[in-house]
């Protein structure tokens, strides 16, 4: 079990570390759609159109990116939604066993299966070397393939979190100190 429990804490720094990119690209998306905005108010002022819809669509992507990326960060920080009639009256053991049936029941079975189901989506994309119909659009294949990466990391953080419920379940690592833990690798990792 001390193994698994080192690979999790690995799972959960690397978590934490896309965390930050995509906290990073929240502020890049918020610039191009400022300078979007700018760049429409100076075209009318010119009575010219000096944007593009690279601008508009290079938002959609970073953001698309955003919550591919986040899915996991925000699994490890427990923010995702809960049935919470179910859970929140239980004891720590009692919210384990919920956790861990449903990392493993659900979530690491939902991720395989989109994976599985993107996996042609995003391949043909990259064959076909699709591009966004939009004038001065996007390529589309690179950020398609943020479908599979994205459900990729997921899944891997729900492996973390079902060691980390198990560890729980059978004593190896109390409800608390799981907390502490996450508490102790924010704080080294500057959040």
């Amino acid at each position: 079990m001390d193994i698994l429990l080192k690979i999790s804490r690995f799972i959960d720094n690397c978590s934490d570390r896309l965390g930050k990119i995509t906290n990073a690209l929240v502020l890049v998306m918020v610039f191009i759609g400022v300078w979007n905005v700018l760049l429409g108010y100076i075209g009318k002022t010119i009575g010219r159109n000096i944007g593009s819809n690279v601008y508009i669509e290079a938002q959609w992507y970073i953001f698309d990116i955003f919550f591919f990326l986040g899915a996991a960060y925000v699994l490890k920080h427990n923010g995702h939604v809960r049935v919470d009639i179910f859970y929140s009256k239980r004891s720590p053991k009692g919210k384990a066993l919920i956790n861990l049936l449903g990392s493993i029941l659900f979530l690491i079975p939902f991720c395989i299966l989109i994976i599985d189901y993107s996996w042609d989506y995003v391949a043909n994309s990259w064959i076909q070397q699709e591009i966004s119909p939009s004038p001065d659009g996007l390529p589309r294949y690179p950020i398609k393939s943020f479908i599979i990466i994205g459900f990729t990391i997921l899944s891997i953080q729900g492996i973390s979190e079902a060691i980390k419920n198990l560890a729980i379940l059978t004593g190896r690592l109390e409800a608390n100190q799981q907390l502490n833990q996450q508490l102790t690798q924010e704080e080294d990792n500057g959040v």
